[in-house]
């Protein structure tokens, strides 16, 4: 028995029903939306592990596994990094209150030679330097970031039962995604009025985006970061966790990296006269971007991010401001959607859209195949007004 069809009226009535509570239902789980998308990252990248546990085990116990390596590997270590980080921030930010940075920077300026003369070889061709004023914007600047430092690290160890809470939501939402995430997808394919193909091209774009991001950039971040922070401890640098957490989150910034802080540390230490270590410094900058920008992430990312690197560049800058600290995955994923979409527009849509009688119904006449009874009956129309 062939089902009736709806009439236009309970269609678009049901329809708008269906939107209502498709705004609805994201609006009750908005509060928790950064915590799902984390998880599911998290899923995806621990389904290989859960699907081996699984050949071996009940699905129940291997996703239980699973989330308790993922608590070993990822919240723990992220507890006491948080707790570090407080600490530091702290002190930092009392050194920057009770400190007159200008006179400090100042002080160091008038006891370098190689500043001395390099102002007096400027001031032979009429170019004068204010190093005062410099160093009145640098502690202006050196207060301002510390101050956004402690405030950040402060709200994190503050909000400590928010943490546990959302920490043990993402357990939960990890534990159900491992077992029941294809069946979720199918239902999600299902609802959606795209064809499968296109919907499986989006789904495999943000899994791999999403992979390379957490596994390739994430892994080469975790270690420059280590790296440099241990480096700067090793030198004496004040605070060297913090620097370390900055020279973590700049690794995933394409084009600029850890130079950001590592040049300015190396000039620092050679307007010292520490000369020795300066150019140790420099080694360890040679040897972190050759072997993990160039080796380790190169074989872990590949060609994954089929971005232009000044456009990965902008979504994590972008990300970062809109999004925070979750930027970082968001920006690229945001990016990533628009050009899989743009691309399955020229290649699926681009054609319809141009052709103007294709909203009013009309086809080409290659649009059908043969034997089509519309194409029939449209001919037969078009045989009897030529006649």
């Amino acid at each position: 028995m062939q089902k009736q069809q709806p009439s236009p009226l309970v269609l678009f009535y049901f329809l708008s029903l269906l939107l209502l509570a498709t705004v609805l239902m994201g609006w009750l789980l908005w509060p928790f939306v950064s915590s799902i998308i984390l998880s599911y990252l998290l899923a995806t990248i621990f389904d290989p592990i859960y699907l081996y546990l699984k050949q071996r085990m009940s699905a129940q116990f291997s996703s239980l596994v699973t989330c308790v390596l993922i608590v070993l590997l990822i919240f723990v270590p992220v507890i006491f990094f948080v707790g570090a980080l407080s600490k530091e921030a702290y002190a930092l930010f009392q050194l920057t209150k009770g400190t007159d940075l200008a006179a400090k920077f100042n002080e160091f300026v008038e006891g370098s030679a190689l500043l001395a003369g390099f102002k007096d070889l400027l001031a032979g061709y009429g170019i004068k330097i204010e190093f005062a004023a410099l160093g009145t914007e640098l502690s202006k600047f050196g207060g301002m970031f510390a101050l956004f430092v402690y405030n950040q690290a402060s709200a994190w160890a503050a909000n400590i039962l928010n943490f546990i809470f959302n920490f043990f939501m993402m357990v939960i939402i990890i534990f159900f995604l491992l077992i029941d995430r294809s069946r979720l997808l199918a239902y999600i394919m299902r609802l959606s009025p795209l064809p499968d193909e296109h919907e499986r091209r989006l789904i495999a774009k943000f899994e791999e985006i999403s992979k390379a991001i957490l596994i390739g950039n994430g892994t080469c971040g975790l270690i420059q970061g280590v790296a440099g922070g241990m480096v700067f401890a090793f030198l004496g640098f004040s605070s060297p966790v913090i620097w370390g957490v900055v020279m973590g989150i700049l690794a995933f910034l394409p084009i600029v990296g850890i130079a950001l802080i590592m040049w300015p540390a190396i000039f620092y230490l050679l307007l010292q006269g520490n000369v020795a270590q300066g150019l140790a410094l420099i080694g360890v900058y040679i040897l972190l971007t050759l072997f993990v920008e160039y080796m380790l992430k190169t074989k872990l990312v590949g060609g994954t991010v089929k971005m232009h690197l000044l456009l990965v560049f902008l979504a994590i800058i972008g990300g970062l401001q809109v999004f925070g600290v979750m930027g970082i995955i968001y920006g690229p994923m945001i990016v990533t959607g628009f050009l899989t979409l743009a691309d399955i527009y020229m290649t699926n849509y681009e054609e319809c859209v141009r052709k103007t009688g294709h909203w009013r119904g009309e086809h080409a006449q290659g649009d059908q195949p043969d034997g089509d009874p519309n194409r029939s009956i449209a001919a037969k129309k078009r045989t009897i007004n030529t006649k």
